[in-house]
């Protein structure tokens, strides 16, 4: 996908404390892909992953975060932060209008999202399912909806 540095809009897309640093390749290739201008982690910090063929993480910006505080504080100015969450007050991914300026934060499978990201996200996002996914999957999944859904 070519990147339009004159069309309005971004988004960035990331991990909190992610679980396996295999997960956090397929995401940053899937971003690459579907034009996400940076990727991030918070908490666990991985390096190059050899899921990442495509080398994503020297074709766009790639920032670390220790902790939320201090990735919530470096938000992009007029950034919305969209948590994906399966929460009882979360949107369905079928009914969400995308933000031009977004951040989405995903969280490990077995614990999701902190309690503080839940409670800082201008959005909650959750999808039509029984169960959890796969952390990659889900954020391939927002990143192909915010694409087709385009403004």
């Amino acid at each position: 996908m070519k990147v339009d540095n004159l069309k309005q809009g971004f988004y960035g897309i990331g991990i909190q404390n992610g679980k396996t640093p295999e997960n956090l390749g397929v995401l940053w290739r899937s971003a690459q892909n579907m034009g996400a201008s940076f990727i991030f982690t918070i908490g666990n910090r991985y390096a190059k992953q050899a899921c990442d063929t495509h080398k994503a993480v020297g074709a766009m910006p790639y920032f670390h975060y220790d902790t939320f505080d201090d990735f919530y504080a470096h938000l992009p100015k007029g950034a919305m932060l969209v948590g994906v969450e399966l929460t009882e007050e979360a949107t369905a991914l079928e009914e969400f209008k995308h933000p031009r300026r977004c951040v989405y934060l995903l969280g490990a499978e077995d614990h999701g999202l902190s309690k503080k990201a839940i409670e800082k996200s201008h959005f909650l996002v959750k999808f039509s399912s029984t169960f959890s996914l796969n952390v990659s999957v889900a954020g391939s999944i927002v990143m192909y909806d915010r694409n087709a859904k385009q403004f």
